[in-house]
């Protein structure tokens, strides 16, 4: 039997479950890219307040793939969400989500669904590359296949941004004030890069609706939680806790975290009653979690992947990883951070570190590898430009770099081919597929300004800490190097 409405009295006792009648929620918020992470944080921080105020119900929109709707809509949107640690686990059915849409399917009903008067919220969790902008400048790639096509087609549209103008121009044409756009994404300003490139591309189209995208609300935010990929199994064992079927539940652990510019003129949810924080600027939590969580994951990712280890906690087994990424944090990335009132940052860096041991997630280092050409401007290139600035080291930052360099040439250690998932894999393919000098290997990549920005390319001292580093990996394995800094 399925998980959905009707069979919400047969869940266990202990299994959480909405507060609220789910066919009185009102919906108000349309989120574009309906992916784990989205399930696994704001539709759970909405869950938490729509018992009192039902008018925050969530329209969840795949822009790609119709294999979140096609799982959830039999089941009414509903599915489990499993917290679990070493300390235990507990589980709880999530009702936020009350409809589904796939975009390429039937963009229309989407355009309908953005541009409702009901409709006060739309965010984003899309991931780097969904943004069609070069992560280097933040400004928009108008080269990009789907910017082309929506420019020329609008009302047919492929891209979150695309969507988002076109919705905004509906509105106006009613005369229905712009929804507030929210970015949930893991990119430096996150608002600001999401205003910028909404506006350069409404300047594209149409010179009047630029106007009215620089009057958009697009406040920044910082979101925190980690949620591995389900697998097979996982379904199995949800199965079996609850008695009925769920073709998509969500692994996540305790900790969650969400830093919010208040910046609603349509309103919002009550999100701090959840736990949220509300604050003027997000910038400094921001710049805290890309440089020591976001950087030190992708590290530990890519060399961790390898020297052979599946998941994070196997990683952080291996001798020396643990060391590794404690120095990199705390000598390398804490330095550059600004002044940040009311954060112990070694009790951050202890509880990060407790978070990647975590047994019980079995987050896939393969995944975190994912689209690397579109991660590393903002989560380790930043800090090492801050560090070249400051004439002080950035080794381990350096070896982060080149183990991505390592790792997405597409052959592992043992010469196996690497499933290599990055908007730029056929372009990296064509670069270092036939290079085999670490040098060599290093220029190539360089030669990647939407990547390495000029400053970063053109530097002498870079390139040869990127040289060391990959020739260490090459010549001594990544099992080897990180054995090195085991105490």
């Amino acid at each position: 039997m399925r998980l959905s409405r009707l069979t919400l009295d047969r869940l266990p006792e202990g299994v959480g479950r909405p507060g609220y009648d789910p066919t009185c929620v009102i919906i108000g918020i349309v989120h574009l890219g309906i992916g784990a992470f989205h399930r696994a944080h704001q539709a759970v921080f909405t869950e938490a307040v729509l018992a009192d105020d039902p008018a925050w119900g969530i329209s969840g929109v795949s822009l790609r793939s119709p294999d979140t709707r096609d799982a959830l809509k039999p089941q009414d949107g509903l599915y489990t969400l499993k917290i679990q640690d070493g300390q235990g686990e507990q589980l709880q059915v999530v009702g936020s989500i009350v409809e589904l849409l796939c975009a390429p399917e039937d963009p229309e009903a989407v355009l309908r669904r953005m541009a409702d008067p009901a409709t006060r919220i739309v965010s984003l969790t899309i991931t780097e590359k969904g943004y069609c902008h070069n992560p280097a400048t933040g400004t928009l790639d108008e080269n990009h296949p789907d910017i082309v096509h929506d420019l020329g087609n609008p009302r047919q549209p492929r891209s979150a941004v695309g969507f988002i103008v076109e919705a905004l121009a509906r509105r106006k044409r009613a005369g229905i004030a712009p929804f507030t756009l929210l970015c949930c994404d893991n990119l430096p300003s996150n608002g600001h890069v999401l205003k910028r490139v909404v506006t350069r591309f409404a300047e594209l189209r149409d010179p009047v609706l630029a106007d009215l995208a620089h009057g958009i609300s697009c406040p920044s935010t910082m979101v925190d939680r980690i949620v591995p990929a389900t697998t097979d199994s996982d379904r199995d064992a949800i199965a079996t806790a609850l008695g009925l079927e769920d073709a998509w539940p969500i692994m996540t652990e305790p900790f969650q975290q969400w830093v919010i510019e208040d910046d609603f003129p349509l309103g919002r949810p009550a999100w701090e009653e959840a736990g949220a924080v509300f604050v003027d600027d997000v910038a400094v939590f921001e710049m805290m979690k890309l440089r020591l969580l976001n950087g030190s994951h992708s590290t530990l990712a890519y060399l961790g992947y390898l020297a052979g280890a599946e998941t994070v906690a196997e990683a952080m087994a291996l001798p020396g990883m643990e060391a590794l990424i404690e120095g990199l944090m705390r000598e390398e990335a804490t330095p550059t951070l600004p002044p940040l009132q009311g954060i112990d940052l070694a009790a951050y860096r202890a509880d990060l570190l407790r978070r990647f041991r975590n047994p019980k997630l079995r987050h896939r280092t393969w995944q975190i590898a994912m689209d690397g050409s579109q991660k590393l401007p903002q989560r380790l290139l930043g800090t090492i430009r801050d560090r070249l600035k400051a004439g002080a080291g950035y080794s381990r930052l350096a070896l982060g770099v080149a183990a991505w360099m390592r790792y997405a040439r597409g052959l592992d250690e043992r010469g196996q081919a690497i499933d290599v998932r990055d908007p730029h894999a056929a372009r990296i393919a064509g670069l270092v597929r036939d290079v085999v000098e670490p040098e060599r290997i290093v220029d190539a990549y360089l030669t990647m300004q939407d990547v390495f920005d000029a400053d970063l390319a053109t530097s002498a001292p870079f390139r040869l800490a990127l040289v060391r580093a990959l020739t260490r990996l090459v010549e001594e394995g990544s099992a080897a190097t990180l054995r090195a800094y085991a105490r």
